[in-house]
């Protein structure tokens, strides 16, 4: 199937999930604020339990956020019913959860699994634009696997035929939870080539969540999730801290060293630069 397809701009603003567990309410994200372009691909790197798999699942319509907003393409996923939610999932994101066979059903060849998924967008009055399940296929290099079941596949082939049923309904935004997870360095390089030339062929927008070195390389802008907010961003082999909406200025882990939690600075302008000044040298 041919011609560019318009990937989805997402943005977040003041985004807050909370989840009781003990008793206790925990703040998986503390105030989001995020905007990513249409087409763009974006890595979300950040420790274990730093909500970035939560901001995933927000992203996708798994999960309605406790306060903030979400803007994917023309959807306020914070304003709309649970219906249009559900039609939203099926027609205009593309959500490849972490371990590949959960993503398949057993019982249904490969094929079959990419046109299973492809009802839900027919059903939510998507048509004419998704790709038969052969070109879907095509699309992530795995045609000849069309008529397998997922129990025969290896780990690299079963995360391609998983993405390609996450792509049934061309999406404009693509959602990848560690798609790299268990796989060998030959399989984990097949994936990314094949979620790059999604994003080449269709223009979808891509975030993927990845703790690995290798895949975070191959995305063309990362985003640091830190206690719950951003707390940087790397482009073209740079890292930058990022001011949040509300002027808050998560500092590098580097820089606790010298300013740990709690420590005063002045922010003064030097020219045309700001500095950070602690209280005592001021």
């Amino acid at each position: 199937m041919s011609g560019a397809n318009a990937g989805l701009a997402v943005t977040t603003r003041g985004l807050v999930h909370v989840y009781r567990t003990e008793g206790q309410d925990v703040a998986a994200l503390a105030g989001v604020d995020l905007s990513i372009g249409p087409g763009e691909m974006v890595g979300l790197l950040g420790p274990s339990g730093s909500g970035k798999s939560t901001l995933l699942a927000l992203l996708g319509g798994l999960m309605r956020p406790s306060a903030g907003r979400i803007l994917v393409g023309g959807h306020d996923l914070a304003e709309l019913a649970d219906a249009q939610v559900d039609a939203y999932r099926a027609t205009e994101v593309g959500i490849l959860l972490q371990g590949a066979r959960r993503n398949l059903v057993p019982y249904l060849t490969v094929a079959e699994n990419v046109a299973f998924a492809q009802a839900s967008a027919r059903r939510a009055g998507k048509t004419g634009t998704a790709p038969s399940a052969r070109e879907a296929l095509e699309l992530v290099q795995v045609a000849e696997l069309a008529d397998a079941l997922p129990a025969a596949l290896g780990p690299g082939q079963a995360q391609l035929c998983a993405l390609a049923v996450a792509l049934s309904a061309r999406p404009g935004l693509l959602l990848a939870d560690e798609p790299s997870a268990n796989l060998s360095a030959t399989a984990r390089d097949h994936v990314l080539v094949a979620i790059a030339g999604v994003n080449s062929a269709w223009g979808t927008t891509v975030i993927v969540v990845t703790h690995d070195a290798a895949v975070a390389a191959g995305m063309r802008r990362t985003i640091t999730i830190r206690d719950g907010r951003v707390g940087g961003q790397g482009r073209g082999g740079e890292e930058f801290a990022v001011v949040a909406a509300d002027g808050s200025l998560p500092l590098p882990l580097a820089a606790l060293a010298d300013l740990p939690p709690g420590s005063a600075v002045h922010v003064l302008r030097a020219g045309d630069r700001w500095v950070l000044v602690p209280e005592s040298e001021g």
